[in-house]
């Protein structure tokens, strides 16, 4: 009698059987080109690949282009077409290219299936890789075609090394793993070799980097075994070399040898250990030897990518080069104290702390003066005098604030004020701050912003870099310092120091975002300064706080002479100060009719804007 499926005993497939039913099904869409977006349902383990022949209109297009090699893009980067679909969100969107392919199209060198069949998405891990690498090794795409896009993106199994997963890619060069490479972590400056495990890496991005010209070290102890990729080079070598692969023939029976599989040694957990502690011992003491060198290497490294990512176009120079006659060296009594810039007309905003110990009461009680032409130190003179300062916050405990406006009792010509290349704050990439200092003359920083879930790494790596020569600097300063960065609104690493307090800062398109305020300093090995991180005030949220105490301390004239200015971005600082207004119910700005007769025009459209009511729109019920 013959047994039914669903009675059968249980057969040695099926914990495969059961692997499957536990996939997840989930769906994802792709498109072609700019064409729309087709869905496609995965209900088993496989590949991005495997499941996209799914669908008829892919298995169209792969026939067209059967002479091409296929790009999957995945949230702006390139995965491998054998990327497992069980990575994918669900309803995720991907997008694919066909590109012209090197040599003879062939398949990446994969695990074999048993090592990835019992392996779940939990155990796999992801991290990108820019398509450029580092000095002397640039070219590490295999197809010149995907060094145009930014990142690719390379899957791993969890006890895997860095270099079988770069090899089971199949996207990379062989140039990288016959030289000492290295992952490298732009933000945090970190390496990981080739030879170490992939579990730390989930999520993260490196560049591929060249550290010396030595044969690469052998891999970490406690790895995947890497014979599969030895076998799969071997596989690829006869395929390039006969154009198929070849397979166990039948016997004159019929009968076909089983494949050899790879099995543990029995009794070499001990050998193992033994040649871990060999091999650790060993590694401990090249790193020794090397330390020096490896130093100035990475110095070197780290300073040129850092500039290349600072360059600017020659007319953006020029642009600055221009806005730089704005900005002025503050000095009390003579003595360099600050920077700051002009606003408008003749009204400079500088740091209240550069002011603060020569103003009291309400006045100066020294000379405090302006240089807006000190570029060499064989000028003198040409100095405005400080009449008064018109306004002032400097609530660091609070809010942080701290900035004062100043102003000056010139009546010649005076250079263009920078409110009207007034910009917002940007959330990273390049800007330049433009001082004076350690007092010296005007000098120009190109620097980068530090973004906010990086600024915890920068203060770790100063701490890791200065724990040993600086004794008396405990980690609870870099703690403190970890807390206080995350409310400034403007993070970033310049070599702007004492001095330059008060510098306007600028972004990419020339636009002052920030005035430079602090940092957080330290004495170096050498007994020089140092910075853990700087920062600056949004000029926006200046600008807010500024109009409001015109109003409160009654200082019309100098509102009048703000509002003649003319800027792009003037109407949005003015719904920016009504909501203060509003949110803080302000009575100062409570004007009634007679008390606006005899107001200038400019002041009467600025009062009933801010008193105008935004009457709530009713909603509409059936």
């Amino acid at each position: 009698m013959v047994e039914n499926e669903e009675n059968a005993p249980p057969s040695k497939l099926q914990p495969a059987a059961q692997e499957k039913k536990m996939h997840r099904v989930h769906s994802f869409q792709w498109r072609w080109s700019n064409q729309g977006f087709i869905t496609v349902t995965c209900d088993k383990d496989g590949t991005v690949e495997r499941s996209l022949n799914t669908s008829v209109q892919f298995k169209k297009l792969a026939k067209k282009f059967k002479d091409k090699e296929l790009v999957i893009i995945r949230e702006g980067k390139a995965i491998s077409s054998h990327f497992p679909c069980v990575l994918l969100k669900n309803k995720e969107r991907l997008t694919v290219k066909f590109v012209k392919a090197v040599g003879n199209p062939k398949k990446p060198s994969r695990a074999p299936e048993r090592g990835c069949r019992t392996k779940t998405s939990c155990e796999l891990v992801t991290f990108h890789v820019l398509a450029k690498g580092g000095k002397n090794i640039v070219k590490i795409m295999e197809n010149p075609a995907l060094k145009d896009k930014h990142e690719i993106t390379v899957f791993a199994y969890k006890g895997e090394k860095v270099k079988q997963a770069l090899r089971k890619d199949g996207r990379f060069q062989k140039a990288i793993f016959k030289k000492n490479c290295a992952l490298f972590h732009r933000s945090t400056e970190v390496k990981t070799e080739l030879s170490s495990l992939v579990d730390d890496l989930d999520g993260e991005t490196y560049q591929i980097i060249l550290l010396d010209k030595s044969n690469p070290p052998d891999s970490q102890p406690g790895s995947l075994d890497d014979a599969y990729v030895v076998a799969n080079e071997t596989e690829s070598q006869s395929e390039s070399g006969n154009g198929s692969v070849q397979k166990n023939e039948p016997d004159l029976n019929g009968n076909v040898e089983p494949e050899k599989t790879l099995q543990e040694m029995p009794c070499s957990k001990k050998t193992q250990d033994l040649l871990s502690s060999q091999f650790t011992h060993c590694v401990k003491n090249l790193k020794t030897q090397a330390r020096r060198l490896s130093r100035i290497q990475n110095l070197l490294r780290v300073e040129f990518g850092q500039n290349d990512q600072m360059c600017r176009e020659v007319k953006t120079m020029k642009k600055l080069m221009d806005l730089s006659s704005s900005v002025c060296q503050v000095r009390v009594n003579g003595r360099p104290v600050g920077s700051g810039f002009l606003l408008f007309f003749r009204y400079v905003l500088t740091n209240f702390h550069v002011i603060n110990d020569i103003y009291k009461k309400g006045r100066f009680v020294g000379k405090v003066s302006v240089h807006f032409s000190y570029e060499s130190i064989e000028q003198t003179g040409g100095g405005f005098d400080v009449e008064d300062v018109v306004g002032f916050e400097y609530c660091l405990d609070v809010s942080g604030h701290d900035w004062a406006l100043l102003r000056l009792s010139a009546d010649e010509t005076l250079p263009a004020g920078l409110l009207k290349h007034f910009g917002f704050l940007p959330q990273r990439g390049g800007i330049c701050i433009i001082g004076h200092p350690e007092g010296g003359v005007k000098k120009i920083d190109p620097c980068l912003i530090v973004p906010l879930p990086n600024r915890n790494m920068v203060v770790e790596r100063h701490y890791g870099k200065n724990q040993t020569h600086v004794q008396w600097i405990t980690s609870a300063f870099f703690e403190g310092v970890k807390r206080s960065v995350e409310q400034n609104t403007l993070t970033y690493e310049s070599c702007f120091y004492f001095g330059s307090s008060g510098s306007p800062v600028f972004d990419v398109d020339c636009n002052a975002v920030a005035m430079h305020t602090g940092g957080y300093v330290y004495p170096g090995k050498n007994g020089e300064n140092r910075s853990v991180i700087e920062f600056g005030q949004s000029l926006s949220d200046i600008m807010e706080l500024l109009i409001i105490q015109l109003v409160e301390k009654e200082k019309l004239d100098v509102l009048k002479e703000y509002l003649a200015c003319s800027y792009t971005q003037h109407q949005t600082i003015m719904e920016g100060v009504k909501k203060l207004v509003e949110s803080r119910n302000l009575s100062a700005f409570k004007k009634d009719a007679s008390s606006l007769e005899d107001m200038d025009e400019s002041l009467k459209l600025f009062f009933n804007f801010i008193s105008l009511k935004e009457e709530p729109v009713p909603m509409e019920i059936e």
